[in-house]
């Protein structure tokens, strides 16, 4: 830094720069900052950019608002005993410097126990303990260190998307300067003597001058603060090379027109960044519409046991049916969809989605219960006090603390492109330039210029997001629903398939029940039904709907014993639900049939035989993926049904039974290990840890509230028949990429050889890679469509 730049904001100081620290700032404001990082050991935030800091503001009183609880609660996203989390837009978020420190607010305030950035949409996402510290000192902490954030009420209350109009202004302005300007060089165009009179020639070019100045200024500026950014970071981004042409043709088209040389080439200039901007709206608006149908479109298949008025009857129901007012039950492991209040039943919610904390916190009939809670007891009621967020719901899928892998990350192909684009342009620009500057001089603006606009790699860039983002969206309204687009290219990649048995190849809506030993009392039966009812195994809600309907009560204990059983406790009685090992019984003889057993009080009873019901297209399915992947079965029950299974699947088919959910991690581990990408297919209850492990993890939703951060995917049981087609669709979607890759780079030869040559003038550049951005979009959009035929076709 010089010394008469501020070392915190890198503005200009003027003549009352204050010295400290051997450093120079411009005002007290940025010392302080500089001070508070010091002390706090935050200064290698200068370490990562120079100046990467803001002037911070004038803060006094500003804030006060916020210690209105009922403006502050139209804020907060959770507030939960000791917890508050909220989401700040902040508009001076710009580097990686920004992100540091944003990241590291627990060092400067111990109360704050996680922030954490999204830079594409400059937020922060904040988790503090507001019994120690207010929201307001939360923002006036962002203030003072020169993070002011953008607070909005309305936007915060209606939820609504800002639109940003700024591009729209700019393209306005790019195409009225444009068009001016085309009319004024109408005379020199075709040379018309008559009227291109000596006396109307200066006024005409200086017009022409004037029209550009807010074209260059004010239209083409970000892509000049891009490329002072990647600059100043030591990155060659995508915008350095247009920067170096805007900027070449101003300064060439002005030193002609002061000089007399010429009219220069303020039509190419204004040409260039008027097609620039449409090419720029265009990607926009039509990823937008993508966006706008995957967030709003392509629900979750989460359901939710909605509980009529008179407290008889209990349906599921979509979780954006819900109503303010609605009764719901929320089982054992269930997520809460809704701000609610607790009716009935005590909760024990689990809220480390939200948080991060994974100790429960117990709640009595009549408290707030937020979004995002697991219920980690016997099943509660609850009445909704708003209807569903869905997309609050896509936050919590998305959060961080479920997104790391075990699996080794990949780099997807347009990253590793990217690297090594700019310098080959700039590159292939300098000497194209340098060899006419020798040749030809006056044909060195032209070929410069030529060969930054028509080598853009926005046409490369697009080809990725707009492919897997289209079969994004066609997946979810065939109810597969993934997390990302990042989840489509590991799809692609997979060579090791793992099933779930229960649940996921059999079905919990239909098979015949049995039952084999002493009868149940009324009392044992109608405690066995509530237990059951908090459960979401889907044995437990499969014989739940066979049995007679008894009055609901609330249990007084209820435990679930992952992999084994669960177990109600009502009054004095006491039932256990579960395998043999677990209730105390004795082996049987039948192994032919998965088998729950039951003890009352102590008493072994007897056990329901379950004649599983494998869902339809299952031999079919297997057979086509055993052509291409690696088959496995991991199951938690016994190894009864093998010989059945062994008849109809292929026979590479690898069968494992008594698997408990370590056991089913552990497998996968171990195919990882031999460097094989693994999917996990499972019902998102017991396989929660394999679902996590894997490389991609498949929940199946049957119809119940299953959502599981551990998971990738979400696919409708009803759709389980379409997995070959998915998977065959997502290899067709990377192909599809990689071949719009090489008419990229065909088209970038032809344009180049052409630039260079000096055949190709600016102008016509600046027509070509717009359009060359909506053929990528258009081949990639109708590829993937036809590709994703398969599914109607075969659904």
């Amino acid at each position: 830094m010089v010394e008469s730049t501020c070392f915190h904001c890198g503005n200009d100081c003027d003549k009352n720069s204050i010295n400290y620290d051997q450093k120079t700032f411009c005002c007290n404001g940025c010392k302080t900052v500089y001070d508070i990082f010091s002390n706090h050991d935050l200064s290698c935030y200068y370490d990562l950019q120079s100046a990467p800091g803001a002037i911070p503001k004038e803060i006094e009183g500003k804030y006060d608002y916020l210690d209105t609880p009922a403006i502050a609660e139209k804020l907060i996203e959770f507030d939960d005993d000791n917890t508050q989390i909220i989401t700040l837009y902040i508009p001076h978020i710009h580097c990686s410097s920004c992100i540091w420190i944003l990241e590291n607010l627990h060092k400067l305030q111990p109360e704050i126990s996680v922030s954490q950035v999204n830079f594409p949409k400059k937020t922060v996402r904040i988790t503090f303990n507001n019994k120690s510290i207010s929201l307001k000192e939360v923002v006036s902490l962002l203030s003072t260190i020169g993070y002011e954030p953008y607070i909005s009420l309305e936007d915060y209350s209606t939820g609504a998307q800002q639109i940003n109009r700024s591009l729209i202004y700019k393209l306005g302005i790019a195409g009225f300067a444009f068009g001016n300007v085309m009319f004024l060089s109408f005379p020199e165009y075709f040379e018309v003597s008559e009227f291109w009179l000596e006396r109307y020639k200066h006024t005409f070019r200086w017009l022409m001058f004037a029209f550009s100045i807010p074209v260059v200024f004010y239209a083409a500026q970000e892509y000049f603060i891009s490329a002072y950014k990647g600059l100043r970071s030591r990155i060659l981004n995508i915008d350095i090379p247009i920067a170096l042409g805007i900027l070449a043709l101003f300064m060439r088209s002005t030193i002609e027109i002061i000089f007399d040389w010429g009219t220069g080439f303020f039509d190419s200039l204004t040409g260039l960044v008027f097609f620039l901007l449409l090419g720029k709206f265009f990607q926009q608006r039509t990823y937008s519409f993508l966006s706008f149908e995957r967030d709003y479109k392509s629900y979750f298949p989460i359901a939710v046991t909605r509980i009529s008025k008179d407290n008889k009857k209990e349906k599921s129901i979509q979780v954006y049916d819900i109503k303010k007012g609605d009764r719901l039950l929320i089982r054992n492991r269930e997520l809460i969809p809704v701000d609610c209040i607790l009716i009935k039943g005590d909760a024990q919610i689990d809220y480390s989605f939200v948080t991060g904390e994974r100790e429960p916190v117990v709640k009595q009939s009549g408290d707030k219960l937020f979004a995002g809670g697991k219920q980690m007891n016997a099943a509660i009621e609850i009445e909704a006090i708003k209807s569903v967020e869905q997309s609050y719901l896509t936050q919590l899928w998305s959060n961080d603390i479920f997104t790391s892998k075990a699996s080794v990350s990949f780099t997807n192909l347009t990253d590793t492109i990217s690297k090594y684009f700019t310098i080959v342009i700039l590159s292939i620009a300098i000497l194209a330039t340098t060899f006419w500057i020798i040749v030809d001089a006056t044909k060195a603006i032209h070929v410069f210029t030529a060969v930054l606009i028509i080598a853009c790699p926005c046409a490369l860039a697009l080809a990725r997001p707009f492919a897997l983002g289209n079969i994004l969206r066609i997946f979810g309204k065939h109810k597969f629903y993934l997390k990302n687009t990042d989840v489509i290219e590991q799809l692609a990649q997979i060579d090791s398939i793992i099933f779930d048995k229960t649940g996921t190849i059999t079905t919990a809506t239909s098979g015949a029940i049995q039952y084999h030993g002493m009868p149940l009392t009324p009392e044992e039966e109608s405690l066995l039904k509530n237990t059951l009812r908090a459960s979401n195994h889907p044995l437990s809600r499969k014989l739940y709907a066979i049995l007679d309907q008894y009055d609901i009560m609330t249990l007084d204990d209820y435990q679930e014993y992952l992999g084994k059983g669960i177990s109600g406790t009502l009054d004095q009685d006491h039932i256990k639900i579960g395998s043999s090992d677990f209730v105390g019984g004795t082996t049987i003889t039948e192994k032919l049939n998965t088998s729950v057993h039951i003890s009352a009080n102590n008493t072994y009873k007897g056990h329901y035989s379950f004649h599983n019901q494998y869902r339809n297209g299952v031999q079919s399915i297997f057979e086509a993926l055993s052509k291409d992947y690696e088959l496995t079965i991991l199951s938690g029950d016994n190894d009864g049904e093998k010989e059945y299974l062994t008849k109809f699947l292929p026979e590479e088919t690898t069968l494992l039974f008594n698997q408990k959910p370590n056991n089913k991690l552990n497998y996968i581990k171990s195919l990882q290990q031999k460097n094989q990408k693994v999917v996990m297919v499972g019902d998102g209850l017991n396989d929660a840890g394999a679902l996590k492990q894997s490389n991609v993890g498949i929940a199946i939703s049957e119809n119940v509230n299953v959502f599981s951060p551990a998971c990738d995917a979400i696919l409708d049981a009803s759709k389980f028949d379409q997995i070959s087609t998915y998977l065959t669709v997502s290899k067709n979607g990377i192909r599809i990429i990689k071949s719009s890759f090489v008419l990229s780079f065909i088209y970038n030869i032809i344009g180049l050889f052409f630039a260079v040559t000096g055949q190709l003038s600016p102008i016509i550049a600046a027509i070509l890679m717009p359009l060359s951005s909506i053929s990528v979009v258009l081949y990639v959009t109708l590829l993937t469509n036809i590709s994703c035929k398969k599914i109607s076709k075969s659904t």
